[in-house]
């Protein structure tokens, strides 16, 4: 079953209209789709080709810049990362995860292990440059959603945007090879049903499908459709703990039984380290939830993806449901 109602919000439109369209969508079904987003059709293509090309190189390549516990930035092998949870099944993706690019001496990479330079391959050549000017891309599109954001929470725009300073906005290139058509707990997922731990996402969906999500007070989940161009845009549960429960961080998953490969490249928007993250408004009634310290939550959502790592009794919220 594919959603049907998500709405698609045109960023050409007016401050007043964009608003009333994306706070109608983030109290609701916590998704929306973008378009007139400014991200020019050639450089999402640019994107897709990159990540192919990458992939498609031999396993003992990619795994020389393999990520470590050390420097969470490189290659991730397929099947290698789990859900942060006492699930025995690892995800079915291989992936490179990047970060904000600060350069060792930089003082914020003392002030918070998870600051440093990204690990760039030396293939295919123009591996970085490709991902830099997307980062910008992407980076531009956030931060004007995260102005009418705050506009709609009745916060101090300039105030708000400068929790993201030096940010902790990390990208991850995924490809997801098909599984067989057999349920979760014999298959295991593309990734396992969550929710993001983040303040936005945002993706370019993969032509093939196999984004699902589960919107409030529903126990059904709903492939999302959209067209290629078109930008998801999601809540993560940041912005949902900032607004005191009135934007909507929803569950999703990724299961891709389609027989073709799917890639994909989110931009996850995270603020700087030292921010704790708390409702800026009265929060909804019933919604009771306690401070996120941005910089500790981040590390041990890392720390618990690592294959026989249990999640430490911090009171965090990881992120990871049950389907």
């Amino acid at each position: 079953m594919t959603v049907t109602h998500l709405p698609t919000i045109d960023l050409r439109a007016s401050d007043k209209v964009v608003k009333q369209a994306l706070e109608t969508a983030f109290t609701s079904i916590g998704f929306a789709l973008i378009s007139g987003h400014g991200i020019a059709e050639g450089q999402i293509s640019e994107m897709r080709q990159l990540l192919k090309t990458y992939f498609n190189r031999p396993l003992t390549e990619k795994l020389q810049g393999s990520i470590t516990p050390e420097n969470y930035r490189g290659y991730i092998p397929l099947g290698f990362f789990s859900a942060n949870s006492n699930n025995t099944l690892t995800d079915h993706y291989e992936g490179y995860k990047l970060h904000y690019e600060a350069a060792e001496t930089d003082p914020i990479t003392a002030q918070c292990d998870l600051y440093g330079p990204n690990r760039w391959p030396r293939e295919p050549s123009h591996f970085k440059a490709t991902i830099l000017s997307y980062w910008q891309a992407c980076d531009r599109v956030s931060k004007r959603l995260l102005r009418l954001l705050a506009q709609i929470m009745g916060v101090d725009e300039n105030s708000f945007l400068s929790l993201f300073e030096s940010p902790l906005t990390n990208m991850t290139l995924l490809h997801y090879p098909s599984m067989p058509a057999k349920p979760p707990e014999e298959a295991g997922y593309g990734i396992h049903p969550h929710k993001d731990t983040d303040a936005l996402t945002l993706l370019f969906p993969d032509p093939v499908g196999g984004l699902w999500l589960r919107p409030r007070e529903q126990d059904q989940w709903l492939e999302v459709a959209a067209q290629n161009d078109t930008l998801i845009v999601n809540i993560g549960d940041l912005l949902e703990l900032w607004s005191g429960g009135y934007f909507v961080s929803t569950p999703h998953k990724v299961v891709n039984q389609s027989g073709q490969e799917r890639y994909s490249f989110p931009f996850f928007t995270v603020p700087r380290h030292d921010v704790t993250v708390a409702p800026l408004v009265t929060p909804q009634p019933g919604f009771d939830r306690t401070p996120v310290p941005v910089g500790s939550v981040s590390r041990e959502v890392w720390r618990t993806n690592w294959p026989d790592v249990e999640p430490g009794d911090q009171g965090f919220d990881l992120g990871t449901l049950t389907d």
